[in-house]
Parts: C-alpha cells; structure tokens; sequence
C-alpha cells in the first residue's frame, strides 16, 4: 500500500517537464517575441558540460541568458545542448534539468524556482520580484526533502 502522494516529486517532474518543452519548441521555431530567459544553474552538477575556464571562472553557479545569440540548441528527456557567446567567444554547454535552480522568463513575467534546502532561519522569509512585490512560495510540508526536491514555484504578475 503507497504511504501517501509525494507531490514535491511530482511537481518536481512537472516543472522540469515544463521546462524542456519551452526549450524544444525554441529548438524547433526560435524565441517568439520579445520572450528570453535568464537561467541559474549549479555549475558542480553531475552532467554540466562546460569550458574548464568558464567553470573556473564561476565555480559554483551561473547564470546564462538565451535572447539575442545562441546556437545549435538541441534538447533531450536530461536537459540541452546549447552554443552561448561569452565575451565573443561562442562556448557549448550541456545543462541537465536537475542542475537548473532558477528559470525566469522576464518578458511575461514568469519565473520557476528550485530549492533544495532552506534554513529554519530562512523558512518565514517571502520571495520577492525585483521591484519588491511578494511572490508566490509554496513549500512541501513533509519535513524531510530530497536534494533537488521541488520546493517554491514562483509565477508572478504585476
């Protein structure tokens, strides 16, 4: 018999599977509009394909904007390919899902936020948008999480 639903897992996938349906279609038709996107990622996850001078230049996280240039944008069930411009110089890199911590897509005001842990020191603190309007947070209230576990989605509006 199950022990209960495991919705931080669930949505978990949802989001990710969100995720890599947006970059399919801009690997099939191209950014539509004025729509971009800013993505953070955590640059020691297993899977991240990366230049050694661009992972030592940010050891830890990153966070890429694909708007104007990008290149070879290729996507699978673990994450995409993609050909940025860093300084003029075009670098591919490879990002799993799982190493994706934010993704915010700024012309429509929608955003997704992973955490895999938070504080008890953290834990009352509301998000903010970049005006400081709260944001929506929502958190599993199971008290053990997963690393990588779902755990806020954030969809905003004016």
């Amino acid at each position: 018999m199950a022990q209960g639903i495991d919705y931080g897992n669930l949505m978990h996938r949802a989001m990710r599977g969100l995720i890599r349906d947006v970059m399919a279609d801009i690997a099939e038709r191209g950014l539509p509009g004025e729509h971009h996107f800013f993505i953070t990622l955590n640059t020691q996850h297993p899977g991240v394909e990366m230049a050694d001078w661009l992972r030592a230049r940010y050891p830890d996280e990153i966070t890429i904007v694909i708007q104007h240039w990008f290149d070879n944008l290729s996507v699978d069930d673990d994450g995409f390919a993609i050909t940025l411009n860093f300084g003029n110089q075009p670098e591919p890199l490879y990002i799993p899902y799982d190493a994706i911590s934010t993704f915010v897509d700024p012309s429509v005001e929608f955003g997704l936020k992973f955490e895999v842990q938070q504080s008890d020191a953290d834990e009352d603190d509301e998000f903010e948008d970049d005006e400081g309007a709260p944001m929506a947070h929502a958190e599993p209230e199971d008290e053990e999480r997963k690393p990588g576990e779902v755990v806020s989605l954030d969809k905003f509006r004016k």
